[in-house]
């Protein structure tokens, strides 16, 4: 009875009943970018004030990407699942000299907003052209000259 009560004792002492949060990304991005001011800030003050981006792209104009996830799974009734607090993205144009050129801001309510396309491209693997096979077989002759791979020799 002593060892079932210490074990349970143990078990309990090892849980948790305060909320864990999982953060990815850059701390308090919606702060932040309330400091940048568009046609004013330059690259040093981004890199000052926001730090590295998540993902740059170059384009015309570079494009700095932020990225801000907080997750929490802290009820045991949810087994585990992770309930979304804050997810914030950040995206920063930024022109040849430097400057700030646009700013959008888009957190967890704007992403829902966001319509994608439903359509799905799909590629015909049946119909093949005349091309195609003839030059799968040439690439079959040019593998295999005499045929032996084929016959299983």
């Amino acid at each position: 009875m002593k060892k079932l009560l210490l074990l349970s004792i143990i078990l309990l002492s090892s849980c948790s009943l305060q909320k864990v949060i999982m953060h990815h990304g850059v701390h308090n991005l919606e702060k932040k970018q309330a400091k940048l001011k568009v046609n004013e800030t330059n690259k040093n003050d981004i890199f000052a004030i926001v730090g590295p981006p998540s993902t740059k792209s170059t384009f015309d104009n570079d494009v700095y990407i932020y990225i801000e996830r907080k997750t929490s799974s802290s009820k045991l009734t949810k087994l585990g699942k992770k309930d979304l607090i804050t997810n914030n993205v950040l995206v920063l144009e930024i022109d040849n000299t430097g400057i700030l050129l646009s700013k959008k801001f888009y957190n967890k309510n704007d992403m829902k907003k966001i319509k994608f396309e439903e359509s799905i491209t799909k590629i015909n693997y049946e119909k093949k052209s005349f091309i195609y096979n003839f030059l799968n077989s040439v690439i079959q002759k040019v593998d295999d000259p005499l045929g032996k791979k084929r016959i299983g020799n």
